[in-house]
């Protein structure tokens, strides 16, 4: 690593926690030892989950179980959505070649998993041990330690509902928390269907290993933005320390978890057909009006512009900061299975294998416009009385969870 990089890591860290002091209710009294837990953190684990050889074991055992996964997957989709064989089937394009049928069934059977892991114990015990390590470094209280934790294997609406008695308790920094750190993780559904969009674009990478490092860093860099942008001292405790029973057996947990994955997967499908067109339709406008004056314009040339500082902030070479940064736009304004599909299309050369895996980490989240909405409507359907407070941190919430995937991104950078 030359002198360079070196000092561009440095600015980039000054850089991100500056970004997020403008949104701060009173910069006067932001505790930066916060701060310097929350990035001590994230370097810590991502040494753990990186680089030491048991856990890189583990999670090449686990990529062998994503892969096993898979074929179950195409077994099961095949059987409901496949062509009989016959003598004409190469005439046809299998429907398991689409999005729809070869990538979003992958979203139910993980949805179908997580519920029965989280039944069987797996899921909170690990939930339990992070959330509590984030209690101790942050001082935040049990339900949002719980709520925020849980991000890293439930989607971003489902991990309130394990603290749903608390969530009319918790002042506007809890809800900030949770909601900055549902959008900066992504949930273990979702990351299976990732994974098979991405897979032939990082042969030589352990996707799942890199996801789920990904969720585990990015839940304390939300605590720090959120301890940054509304800095306060008030915490709600659980009234008996315990998490919540979800799922009455195990059936139960089979039915509910497909259930769930099978709303995720279809909201996926229908958000993703709205917003692929509306960009067509605007990039054809600015195509128009630009055409004549001899360029063209598009929404990927003019986010790649606006989040280029951002992607350099995160250690990627100014020559490769407007792609990366074009990315980073469009996961923010989109979502991530919009730019996701556009890092896999990227030709080689056109981004380094670093700068690649850094962009990687920094889409990695549900910090987008409709998620907003989405969080704000699920979590007031909770407590309908806080929907004035979600809305008041909701902004708060997308610039902490998109600075935090970046955080997550830099931090990464120095071991790649």
């Amino acid at each position: 690593m030359d002198i360079y990089t070196i000092l561009q890591i440095i600015i980039g860290f000054i850089g991100l926690i500056a970004l997020a002091i403008p949104f701060s209710d009173n910069f006067k009294i932001i505790n930066y030892r916060y701060v310097g837990y929350g990035i001590l953190s994230q370097i810590i684990l991502a040494v753990i989950l990186l680089k030491l050889p048991f856990v890189i074991n583990a999670f090449e055992i686990l990529g062998n179980g994503v892969v096993v996964l898979q074929e179950a997957t195409r077994e099961g989709a095949n059987f409901v959505f496949g062509y009989p064989p016959s003598e004409n089937t190469n005439v046809y394009r299998s429907l398991l070649e689409t999005f729809a049928f070869g990538v979003l069934p992958y979203i139910i059977v993980m949805a179908c998993i997580s519920a029965i892991l989280w039944y069987w114990g797996v899921l909170p015990f690990i939930v339990n041990l992070i959330s509590k390590a984030c209690q101790k470094l942050f001082n935040i209280g049990g339900p949002v330690g719980l709520g925020a934790a849980a991000n890293i294997f439930v989607g971003q609406v489902e991990a309130p509902l394990l603290v749903r008695p608390y969530v009319s308790k918790l002042s506007n920094k809890e809800l900030l928390i949770l909601m900055t750190a549902g959008m900066a993780t992504v949930a273990g559904s979702v990351m299976v269907a990732l994974i098979a969009i991405l897979e032939t674009s990082f042969i030589n990478e352990n996707l799942i290993q890199h996801f789920i490092t990904a969720s585990v860093l990015s839940v304390p860099a939300a605590i720090m933005y959120a301890n940054i942008m509304i800095p306060s001292n008030t915490i709600t405790d659980f009234d008996e320390n315990k998490v919540p029973k979800v799922y009455k057996s195990t059936m139960d947990a089979v039915t509910r978890g497909a259930s769930d994955g099978a709303s995720i997967a279809l909201s996926v499908g229908t958000i993703l057909i709205a917003v692929i067109a509306l960009v067509y339709i605007v990039n054809s406008i600015l195509g128009t009006i630009s055409h004549p004056f001899g360029f063209d314009l598009s929404i990927e040339v003019i986010l790649g512009y606006i989040f280029a500082p951002i992607a350099w902030l995160m250690g990627i070479p100014w020559n490769e900061a407007l792609i990366s940064g074009q990315l980073l736009g469009i996961k923010t304004t989109l979502n991530e299975f919009v730019a996701y599909p556009g890092l896999a299309a990227l030709e080689n050369g056109e981004l380094s294998e670093r700068s690649k895996l850094i962009t990687f980490y920094s889409l990695c989240g549900f910090a987008n416009l409709s998620s907003v909405g989405i969080l704000i409507s699920g979590i007031t359907a909770m407590a309908p009385e806080r929907k004035d407070d979600l809305i008041k941190v909701s902004f708060k919430a997308l610039v902490g969870a998109t600075l935090a995937s970046c955080m997550t991104g830099l931090i990464v950078g120095i071991f790649i």
